[in-house]
C-alpha cells in the first residue's frame, strides 16, 4: 500500500541530511577562518553547534524511517504489509484505491485457517440424549453427498431456540480440501444403543396405497410380498439403498426391482 506517514518520513530525512552536509560544510569553514584569525572562537562554537543539532536531527529521521519499516536506500512510499499468519482470506474490507487509517480503521482482510473447521448443527430437543461430548457424527455434505466425513462434538449450546426448538452443535473436523464457509448437509449421531437394520435397494420397495412392500424369497422360487416401514435413504452406498425400520431382518432375500416383479407377475 501508499503510506502518507513513509512519503513525509523520507522527505524529512532527505532534508535533515541536506541541512547535516550544509552545517557541517559551514563548520569546516569556520575552521579554516578561525585558524587565520578572520573569526573569533564564538562563531566557531556556534558553527560546530549547528553541525551537532543537524547530525541529531539526521539520525532522528533515519530512526523514524527505520521504525516504519521503510528501506533508506530504496525511497519509496509504497509499503508491503504481510499477513502475520498463513491461510484462506475469507474477508475483505478494504479495495484498490481506497484508503485506511492503521490502527483506527477494522481490519482490512480476514485470514483464517480452513484446515480445521467447525460445523454447526441444529439438534432437536427430542435428539439431545443422543448427542455427547468427544463422541463421533457422520456428516453428509450437500455438495458431496458420496464422501462421508467424521467430526467430533465439541460444544452442546447450552440455549435452545424457541421457534425452531433446536440447540446449536458443533462438530470439528478436518479439513480435506473441499470444505467450504456456507457449505450445509446433515449429520448424523449415534447413541449408545445399537440397533441392526437391513437395507435393500431403493428399487425393492413398492409403494402402494401409503404401504411400503417388499417381495422375500420363500425358497422354491417363491415369494411373497411383506409389508415394512422405510426409513432413510442411505445416499453414501455406491447403489442408492434405503433403510428399513421394521418388517424385514437383516439377510433376508428380497427381490431388488419389485415394481418390474409385480409387473411381470400379473396374469
Amino acid at each position: 500500500m501508499q503510506s502518507q506517514d513513509i512519503s513525509q518520513a523520507f522527505f524529512d530525512h532527505r532534508q535533515a541530511v541536506a541541512d547535516e552536509t550544509l552545517a557541517r560544510m559551514q563548520l569546516n569553514r569556520s575552521k579554516l577562518l578561525y585558524a587565520h584569525g578572520a573569526i573569533v572562537l564564538n562563531d566557531l562554537r556556534v558553527a560546530e553547534e549547528t553541525e551537532a543539532k543537524a547530525k541529531v536531527t539526521a539520525e532522528t529521521a533515519l530512526d523514524h524511517l527505520r521504525l516504519l519499516g521503510a528501506d533508506p536506500n530504496n525511497p519509496s512510499a509504497i509499503a508491503d504489509v504481510r499477513a502475520p499468519v498463513s491461510g484462506v482470506i475469507t474477508d475483505q474490507q478494504v479495495t484498490a484505491g481506497a484508503g485506511t487509517q492503521g490502527l483506527a480503521s477494522p481490519n482490512a482482510f480476514t485470514i483464517s485457517d480452513l484446515s480445521h473447521v467447525w460445523i454447526l448443527c441444529d439438534v432437536y430437543e427430542s435428539d439431545l440424549p443422543f448427542v455427547r461430548l468427544d463422541e463421533y457424527a457422520d456428516i453428509h455434505l450437500n455438495a458431496y453427498p458420496d464422501q462421508v466425513l467424521r467430526g467430533r462434538i465439541g460444544n452442546i449450546g447450552p440455549i435452545l431456540d424457541p421457534n425452531l426448538r433446536t440447540a446449536k452443535v458443533r462438530l470439528e473436523v478436518q479439513n480435506p480440501g473441499m470444505l467450504r464457509i456456507g457449505m450445509s448437509g446433515t449429520a448424523t449421531f449415534y447413541g449408545h444403543k445399537k440397533e441392526a437394520r437391513a437395507t435393500v435397494p431403493a428399487t425393492a420397495v413398492l409403494h402402494l396405497h401409503n404401504r411400503n412392500w417388499v417381495y422375500v424369497a420363500m425358497g422354491g422360487g417363491r415369494f411373497r410380498p411383506v409389508q415394512v416401514v422405510a426409513g432413510k435413504m442411505l445416499p453414501s452406498t455406491p447403489s442408492q439403498k434405503q433403510e428399513i425400520i421394521s418388517g424385514l431382518e437383516p439377510g433376508q432375500q428380497v427381490v431388488a426391482n419389485a415394481l418390474l416383479f409385480q409387473a411381470t407377475a400379473e396374469p
